[in-house]
């Protein structure tokens, strides 16, 4: 599937300290250790078993089961300064991998098909050089292994927990390794990376009857289907043509029998956007629009609706460190998109709203070798040359903050 957008770029090994390319091999082996053995949604007891027997021989300090299955790292400088999270998610796909390597999974039905092993990698490299650099290190750094990003999230219990509490971060970074970018480049912006999440159920009910007898009954599958139709419009004729904006019906289920008129139709979906000014707008239009397609059909529905991310925001001030570094490992003029933008969403929004920091794409496809398959597909993997041009672009981060905000 090569995909000649996809070429990668010449990954500049003189960039990535020598320290750290001689941490690339144990990267991959605890990437594929955690690859073999993925876990859901706060159920990542095995990945933070792993996590936390690494940073306990390090020395590191750090407190388990946040937020059920999550860890906090603390390594502190021996230096004051400012504090810098960054936080790396560990949950894995209820998918079963189609990949034929040696460390495909192990698990039936499970597949660490978004990167989410590879974060945890990086975040493990990263917290080993600064344990053995704490000399050099001014301030601290917190580490946040998160659950279920995946859903239903684990952002929010975390910070309930406390996450970003004692010590407070004065910034918090992440990356998403990032197959829709080819090795060698890294997606960085301020502002709207990532879309807000919304989701709806919603139950049709109508009058069921015989497919001969249309005129005894309310046809719950029309309405449903003039419903799909109409929610488009919400898009297309209520947002400034300028503003992104997706409404998407991703199920619908109506009726059993050729000769039977449903009485009942149940639609489900998702709504995208990235201003956080519609927030709330989505879900009274919605509810609108069903209820005058219903009202005309004399159908009536039940409509449950809720937010499940907001938008991932990026601060100014720290997209523009995270792409000054950017520019110092990758190819210089091509390396750094500067647009990238996606209508996916990710729980990494929850923490942005509590601290400034920028949540920023790591280039990992690579189509010469098989590796550009999308995010969530059964044979999802990637160029593990990104691992540690990850800890590099980290390591770097916290050098640059720490610096500058000392003055």
């Amino acid at each position: 599937m090569a995909v000649p957008s996809l070429t990668p770029l010449p990954v500049h090994r003189s960039r990535i300290r020598s320290s750290i390319q001689a941490l690339q091999p144990q990267l991959v082996d605890w990437r594929r250790t955690l690859h073999q053995q993925p876990e859901l949604a706060f159920h990542e007891r095995h990945t933070a078993q792993v996590i936390a027997q690494q940073l306990q021989a390090w020395g590191i300090e750090h407190q388990t089961e946040v937020a059920q299955t999550g860890i906090l790292a603390v390594i502190q400088g021996d230096r004051p300064g400012p504090v810098l999270a960054i936080r790396a998610d560990m949950d894995a796909l209820p998918i079963q991998e189609a990949n034929e390597v040696p460390y495909r999974s192990q698990r039936d039905g499970l597949m660490h098909a978004c990167g989410h092993d590879g974060h945890v990698a990086i975040a493990l490299g990263t917290a080993f050089y600064l344990a053995q650099h704490r000399a050099q290190l001014a301030g601290t750094v917190k580490i946040l292994f998160q659950p279920a990003e995946e859903g239903p999230g684990g952002a929010k219990p975390m910070i309930e927990a406390g996450a970003l509490e004692n010590p407070r971060p004065d910034a918090i970074i992440g990356l998403h390794l990032w197959n829709n970018l080819p090795l060698g480049t890294v997606g960085v912006r301020s502002g709207a990376l990532m879309a807000a999440v919304e989701l709806f159920d919603c139950m049709i009910q109508g009058r069921g009857g015989h497919g001969a007898m249309p005129h005894q009954t309310v046809d719950a599958l029309v309405v449903g289907a003039q419903v799909v139709n109409a929610l488009q419009t919400i898009v297309a004729r209520n947002l400034d043509p300028l503003t992104s904006g997706v409404v998407t019906v991703g199920s619908f289920h109506a009726g059993k029998a050729h000769n039977v008129i449903a009485h009942r139709a149940e639609l489900s979906g998702t709504v995208r956007y990235f201003d956080p000014a519609l927030d709330g707008f989505f879900g009274k239009r919605i509810d609108d629009v069903i209820a005058g397609v219903c009202q005309s059909h004399g159908a009536t529905y039940d409509l449950n609706y809720w937010q499940l991310y907001p938008a991932v925001i990026n601060d100014g001030a720290i997209a523009d460190l995270v792409r000054s570094v950017a520019e110092q490992v990758v190819e210089p003029g091509l390396g750094v998109v500067p647009n990238c933008q996606t209508m996916g969403g990710e729980d990494m929004s929850f923490f942005l709203q509590q601290v400034p920091g920028c949540y920023f794409f790591l280039g990992s496809a690579n189509p010469s070798l098989d590796l550009a398959y999308p995010h969530h597909h059964p044979r999802f993997d990637f160029d593990e040359t990104a691992l540690s041009m990850g800890v590099e672009i980290f390591i770097r981060c916290v050098e640059r903050f720490c610096s500058s905000a000392l003055g």
